[in-house]
């Protein structure tokens, strides 16, 4: 479906689900940037990769891949 032909209510959803997804991206590559390697659960590179398979590797990221 083009932009085009969708409703305002689509249109607006779609907008926010995008701007949620890229917050979510967003924290947790600035998370992962800044924190040091031993807070980290697992390894860093892996994180790298998991956070951008969207919508669910920022997600698991930022539950379960910092230490407290």
């Amino acid at each position: 479906m083009r932009w085009d032909e969708m409703s305002n209510k689509q249109q607006g959803a779609l907008i926010a689900l995008t701007s949620i997804e890229v917050a979510l991206t967003a924290a947790a590559a600035v998370d992962l940037c800044f924190r040091p390697r031993g807070d980290v659960r697992g390894r860093k590179g892996l994180w790298w990769l998991a956070i951008f398979v969207q919508p669910v590797g920022p997600i698991a990221y930022l539950l379960w891949g910092r230490r407290s």
